[in-house]
Parts: C-alpha cells; sequence; structure tokens
C-alpha cells in the first residue's frame, strides 16, 4: 500500500471511528459526546512574540519551564493517536510545536540557565520526586531544579539573569504545585531586582470556582496561599493576584508582566496539547483531577500504576461484591511505586463522566462509607495538606453528603471571588 492511500484509510477510519462514538481512552478528541469541543480556539501568551521578545534583546535570561513550555509553529501534520480495541488505528490533525527554549535561541535570545519545576524540565519525574540539577543535553544550558534541594532560586543562581521568563501549564488546582513554585520564583526574583514575564495558559479548570479553603495555619508548597482548592484564574490571573494582594515574602512585590492569552475567556473549554504532568495523560483526566485529588491523603488508589491516571478510583478494602470494576495497579510512567501496587483494587471507573464543573465529593465520601478499615482510609496529615483543612475529613467521618459538604465552603468562596475579581484578565 502507498503511503498516500495509508493515509487516507487511516483517515477515513477517523471518521468512521467519531461518527460511531469510539470509546478509546486516548483518542478522546474525536468524541464530542465525551469531550465537548472547545467554543474557541485560546492561543496561549507564549505565541505572542511581538509583547515580549523586545523585553529580552540583549538580557541575560533564565527560563521556568517544562515539556508544557511550547509555541505554535503554524504547521500542521498527522499524528497517530491509538489502536482501538478492534485494531483500527486513529490519525488526527495537530499544530506541531516547537520548545519555548529553542524557540527564543533560534531568534537570537541569550538564555544563560533553565529552573525546572516538580517532574522535571522534560515532565518525567514522579510526583513529589526530588529532580537534579544537570545539563539540558539538546541546548547545553544548566538545568536547575526548583523541586530537589531547593525550591526557591537561591541569590547566586540570579546574580547572572537580567529576566526571568515563566511558561508553564497550570490546570488550576491548588494543591498542583506550578503555582507554588511560580510563587517561589517571583518571590526570589522581587528580592533580587529582576523583572518576571509571565507568558500565560489557558487554564482547563478555569470555568469554575469550588473546594475548600487553605487555612493559612496549614500552607506549604501543596498550598502556598489562602484561595479555594480551583480558583478559576490563568497562571497570569493567579501571579497578577499573588503580587497585588503582598503574598510574597514581607509583602515584597515583583516587577511582573503577564503576556495574555488571546481567544480565550473562562468558559473556554480547553484541552492540552501535552500532557501537563505524568499523571494526567488527557482531557477527561485533567478534569477529574480536582475531585479526584483529594484521595492522595486516603486509602484510595485513584490510577496511578495504571493507563487510567485520574480516571479510576479504588482500594482492596472496598466490598468486591458492590464494587464491580477491579484493575490492579504496577509501577508504569510516572508512578514507580503505585499505591496498592500488585494487589487488586475495587472501585470506580469515572472516565465516562460528564464535564464537571464542580468538585464531586461522592465517590469519596462513598467508598469511606463503605470501607472496611475505616481507621486506615484517611492519611491525616496528607489529607489535611491537600484539603488545606482539617474540616473536610471530620465531615466525611461525620457522615455528611457530598452537597452538605461543599454549601459549607460558599461562604469562603464568594470572599475569595471578591478578591480574584480584582485581577481577571478574561470575561467570565
Amino acid at each position: 500500500m502507498t503511503v498516500l492511500s495509508l493515509k487516507n484509510t487511516l483517515l477515513f477510519l477517523l471518521i468512521v471511528m467519531c461518527s460511531c462514538g469510539s470509546k478509546s481512552q486516548e483518542a478522546d478528541d474525536c468524541c464530542p459526546e465525551q469531550n465537548p469541543k472547545p467554543q474557541i480556539t485560546p492561543i496561549p501568551g507564549a505565541n505572542q512574540t511581538e509583547e515580549y521578545l523586545p523585553l529580552l534583546q540583549g538580557k541575560r535570561v533564565a527560563v521556568v519551564a517544562n515539556q508544557t513550555s511550547g509555541i505554535n509553529n503554524g504547521k500542521k501534520d498527522l499524528e497517530f493517536m491509538a489502536t482501538t480495541a478492534t485494531g483500527d488505528t486513529l490519525m488526527r490533525a495537530r499544530i506541531a510545536q516547537t520548545h519555548l527554549v529553542d524557540s527564543l535561541l533560534a531568534r537570537g535570545i541569550n538564555i544563560v540557565k533553565v529552573f525546572a519545576p516538580e517532574h522535571g524540565f522534560r515532565g518525567r519525574a514522579d510526583a513529589g520526586e526530588a529532580v537534579k540539577d544537570g545539563v539540558d543535553t539538546k541546548t547545553g544550558l544548566p538545568l536547575l531544579s526548583l523541586h530537589g534541594k531547593h525550591r526557591k532560586p537561591k541569590p547566586e543562581q540570579l546574580s547572572d539573569v537580567d529576566i526571568i521568563v515563566f511558561d508553564i501549564q497550570d490546570v488550576g488546582v491548588r494543591f498542583y504545585t506550578y503555582i507554588s513554585t511560580m510563587s517561589l520564583v517571583m518571590e526570589a526574583a522581587a528580592q533580587a531586582g529582576v523583572p518576571v514575564i509571565v507568558l500565560d495558559r489557558p487554564n482547563p479548570n478555569g470555568h469554575y470556582i469550588d473546594g475548600p479553603t487553605m487555612l493559612k495555619e496549614h500552607t506549604g508548597f501543596l498550598g502556598m496561599h489562602t484561595v479555594p482548592l480551583v480558583y478559576g484564574m490563568t497562571i497570569g490571573e493567579y501571579a497578577l493576584m499573588v503580587n497585588g494582594e503582598g503574598w510574597l515574602e514581607d509583602g515584597i512585590k515583583a516587577d511582573l508582566t503577564v503576556i495574555k492569552n488571546t481567544a480565550y475567556n473562562h468558559r473556554s473549554k480547553y484541552r492540552l496539547p501535552v500532557r501537563p504532568s505524568p499523571n494526567l495523560p488527557n482531557y477527561i483526566a485533567v478534569n477529574l483531577y480536582p475531585s479526584l485529588g483529594l484521595a492522595e491523603g486516603t486509602n484510595l488508589n485513584a490510577g496511578r500504576g495504571t493507563e487510567y491516571q485520574f480516571q479510576i478510583l479504588g482500594s482492596p478494602y472496598l466490598p468486591k461484591e458492590k464494587y464491580t470494576y477491579q484493575y490492579t495497579p504496577q509501577p508504569n510512567f510516572g508512578s514507580k511505586y503505585p499505591k496498592h501496587q500488585g494487589t487488586e483494587c475495587n472501585g470506580f471507573f469515572l472516565g465516562q463522566q460528564p464535564y464537571l464543573s464542580k468538585v464531586d465529593l461522592q465517590w469519596i465520601v462513598q467508598a469511606y462509607r463503605d470501607h472496611t478499615k475505616k481507621d486506615e482510609f484517611f492519611n491525616t496529615a496528607n489529607f489535611t495538606t491537600h484539603a488545606g483543612t482539617p474540616l473536610l475529613q471530620q465531615q466525611i467521618q461525620q457522615g455528611l453528603s457530598a452537597e452538605e459538604i461543599r454549601a459549607s465552603w460558599q461562604p469562603e468562596i464568594e470572599a475569595f471571588k471578591k478578591i480574584r475579581a480584582k485581577y481577571l484578565l478574561y470575561e467570565e
């Protein structure tokens, strides 16, 4: 078969599979009933090169980046997506991307170093795994970890830097650590007198605000500021809020510039072009993450060690007669030591849930009620760190329903909305 006829055949299969509602996990782009098409196509700030390149000319530049830091280069190509259960191969057209670092170097910008967040510059380290300093094999640039011995740039690391460019994709959840890295970078930059440019990116969970609000006494790297679990802001808007509210150390203010997205608003249903971290493989996982991420502080496995990360939820201590979905976590990309490794778990398959616009506690609440070892259900310190408050664990243990718990969040959410409104760059 010729290459041309092969492509035609595969494209035909793509059309057929989309029209018949294929449920292939990886083929989520072709099934609007599972994965709604965006009403508009947002363009990230990184693509607005005319806005920030003049600010970098003749400067010694540090970049804070990872595998999500891409610029669309305008070229379309065909991408092999998945092999379905029937053996058919799907393809789709995509916009090819160039990494921000490669793009800036090609434009003659003097990058002197790259800072890497959790999961590393290439996005391959496990959650929480220490990332070491190194050298990028492609560019020869020094890579300095912000998720190892230090989570904040040291003064000597900024002594040869004139300006910092921050470009990392966020998913809009307080315990997703990229916003903490950004806050610490802004703080170090402010203390060193170095300006910061944040290249904004759409928030795939930017269409709602929900969840418990972080209490000040429980702040840390999994939540540095007193905001709800889901804050409904892009990373650029969040940077403006942190700066404007004086949340950096001693109320210091960074010299901050945010390069806006275009064609974006907070109703946009944005699908990420690459996975933002190893255990968020697709649109479904990103949408479920605010709800299932709380399971990290429990005995429940949220799909780590499977191909359905943050799309399933289970434990060996849920009754098999009631929970008919079974899976066995094993070490894989993004999870070297998954919870309940090698042990069959009973639980929920959530990959076909409707698009969520709230933090949905129903699965964790039900799992606690049915768990046969309730005294082992919570890792209290870890759960409180994720929830931001000890109250949520108490409410679940007291038998409150998911909706009763959600109702208790509303006063703090309404107070936060007044703060948030001052820093919005995009329509609601």
